[in-house]
């Protein structure tokens, strides 16, 4: 693995493989977050089952955590490593008008996201834990026997500020997508018939699932 992490053409190769994984966890993330628009009821069983089943709690939670941390971790690191080779490129013609804004500032599409997730794991993951494990409370349930998933989902998006900040975040990620999912498939060498597809699909991944969560923060934010 540290042999494969020591090339360039392996770090990029590792780099899209956690992308390809978080874009996959992503797409799951956001199917459940739309039940509570149509479904509080269904919202709250998925939730439930997935805050509770062991294999996804202690398996792939896990799994996600470390690809998360290896993604940035990985990103910040290409970039470091790839600025010296941008600036010789940049003083023998201009780069700019060989990549788009998106590939240049991934960095600050990438750290905006990171800010993001904090804030994320602390409206959510972190009380989840102290619920569940701190507290012993693996019931899910509020003291009218209803499961508290949904109500603690709509209390998050009651401060505008919030809304307005997961609405930012929500455009930086499809910044970040709209050059980052085309560039997984190409380090993965995805370059065949179905490029043009894949290049489709990858703009729609990257305008649909942001702008989806961004509904599901502005409906939550009216309809607390």
């Amino acid at each position: 693995m540290s042999g494969i992490l020591n090339s360039s053409i392996g770090r990029k190769f590792a780099m899209a493989l956690s992308a390809l994984f978080l874009m996959i966890f992503l797409l799951q993330h956001f199917a459940i977050n739309l039940l509570s628009v149509f479904s509080p009821d269904a919202f709250n069983d998925v939730s439930h089952f997935m805050g509770t089943f062991w294999a996804i709690q202690y398996l792939l939670q896990p799994v996600l955590i470390f690809g998360v941390i290896f993604h940035f971790v990985m990103g910040f690191v290409l970039e470091i490593k790839n600025n010296k080779a941008r600036q010789i490129s940049y003083a023998k013609n201009n780069g700019a008008a060989n990549s788009t804004w998106m590939s240049r500032n991934m960095i600050w599409s990438g750290a905006a996201i990171l800010a993001f997730i904090c804030l994320h794991f602390y409206d959510f993951w972190l009380p989840e834990i102290n619920t569940k494990y701190m507290q012993g409370d693996m019931s899910g349930l509020l003291a009218n026997g209803e499961f508290r998933y949904f109500e603690e989902l709509q209390h998050k998006f009651v401060d505008i500020w919030r809304v307005v900040l997961y609405c930012i975040a929500f455009v930086f990620l499809a910044l970040h997508l709209l050059h980052g999912f085309n560039s997984a498939f190409q380090s993965v060498g995805a370059n065949n018939k179905y490029t043009k597809g894949l290049k489709g699909f990858g703009k729609a991944y990257a305008i649909i699932i942001p702008l989806g969560f961004v509904f599901i923060a502005l409906f939550h934010h009216f309809n607390h």
